[in-house]
């Protein structure tokens, strides 16, 4: 137990650096871009969002290359570097003088994300050993879980009072702990002798593997789009105080949590319908946002619903990737990680774009609105080729399993 409580240390604090700095993004416009934020608050948070952007390229770059380059060295001797790899980008985040090297910092400190989750997952399952295995995996889930309910919140609190420098002080201060944790508490756990990361990037020569990176990438843009800007359209659209930002981001972590478990189910009865219908509720939950997010009530509401939608197709497209991605498993769970970031990126940089194009603060609403509905043309054409070509995947990985594994970019292995 004390192996997983370490492993879930890590992925609480994962989980608070990626999404606390969207409930700062004014505070970090205000500071480090002083000048910007005096002439136009709007440009100064939208050029903010790029430290968003430039976290999920990290992830992106980082989740494939490292978990594929690391297999074969011992796993729990990974786990301590990652840990510590986190520790201190995010440390140099809390230092970094400039935009320009907070920036850097934050793109440094996506790059173990993936590893991390994805190694960790199968630290977890073996400590819990043969029948248990998705038990682990969900433990360690729930740091990354909690910290989107309680640690964000809490951190956005704390960065709205002190400073949001303060925020990620706690952060490398969590990561630093979780590096001890794991090196006293995680038994040794060998990797895979041999292993390659030539022989993993086989996966890119799969058409649908592709047609399926494109649907998390454009369609879960959609949620993050939202997600990015969700603090100015709290205080400045619905015109709320910024202790408000904190009680709606609780709301926003329960959406994801509730629509992660509903996802899995709804996706085993019938795939292919519940990944449509949820890039179609996704867009219009995006639209209702952008119609009444002056309203706080209405802002909450479609806030929740954005978020409950955008996590519900998480296991569907996890689900969808490891169904055509043949013998190549591992990394497909590792590339879904990257997709679903490349939607990160993608949305926080189009939401930001908007605004910085003069369309005001609801502006990244209407893009994920956009992104959802290109999520689903992309869906479309895939199953237009499967349907044409005849050639239905074989492999069939039940979608509540994919639920725990959508991002931890690992799964159990094959029964």
């Amino acid at each position: 137990m004390r192996a997983l409580l370490s492993l879930a240390i890590g992925s609480f604090g994962i989980g608070m650096t990626e999404f606390v700095v969207m409930g700062l993004l004014p505070n970090i416009g205000r500071d480090l871009l002083p000048t910007a934020y005096a002439a136009s608050p709007d440009d100064a948070i939208a050029q903010a969002g790029w430290l968003i952007s430039l976290y999920a390229l990290g992830v992106v770059v980082g989740a494939p290359t490292i978990a594929g380059s690391v297999a074969r060295f011992p796993r729990h001797r990974v786990m301590i570097v990652l840990a510590a790899a986190l520790a201190f980008f995010t440390l140099l985040t809390v230092i970094a003088p400039t935009f320009e090297l907070v920036a850097a910092s934050r793109f440094l400190a996506g790059l173990p994300h993936g590893a991390y989750f994805g190694i960790g997952a199968l630290v977890a399952a073996d400590v819990l050993g043969p029948g248990n295995r998705a038990k682990g995996v969900a433990f360690v889930l729930t740091g990354l879980t909690i910290a989107n309910v309680v640690g964000v919140p809490l951190g956005t609190l704390l960065g709205q009072q002190v400073g949001w420098r303060a925020a990620f002080a706690v952060v490398a201060g969590i990561f630093a702990l979780a590096t001890v944790c794991i090196a006293f508490f995680v038994p040794k756990h060998p990797g895979t002798p041999g292993r390659r990361l030539r022989d993993e990037m086989r996966v890119f020569r799969i058409g649908q593997v592709w047609f399926a990176l494109g649907i998390g990438a454009v369609g879960f843009g959609g949620f993050f789009a939202m997600y990015s800007y969700i603090a100015p359209m709290i205080t400045d659209v619905a015109e709320q105080p910024e202790w408000a930002v904190s009680v709606v981001l609780v709301i926003v972590g329960i959406g994801m949590t509730i629509g992660n478990i509903v996802g899995g189910a709804l996706a085993d009865k019938d795939l292919r319908f519940w990944l449509f219908v949820g890039l179609i509720a996704l867009g219009v939950a995006s639209v209702g946002l952008a119609l009444t997010a002056g309203w706080i009530v209405s802002l909450v509401l479609f806030a929740f619903l954005v978020a409950f939608c955008g996590s519900a197709l998480s296991p569907s497209i996890q689900t969808r990737l490891m169904d055509v991605a043949e013998d190549n498993q591992s990394i497909a769970a590792a590339l879904n990680h990257s997709a679903l970031n490349i939607g990160n990126s993608l949305g926080a940089f189009l939401g930001g774009l908007a605004i910085a194009a003069g369309l005001g603060l609801v502006a990244p609403a209407w893009v994920g609105a956009v992104l959802a509905i290109g999520g689903l043309a992309v869906a479309f054409v895939a199953y237009r080729v499967e349907d044409r070509s005849g050639r239905h995947p074989s492999h069939r990985v039940p979608a509540a399993e994919a639920a725990q594994t959508a991002i931890t970019g690992s799964i159990p292995t094959q029964r």
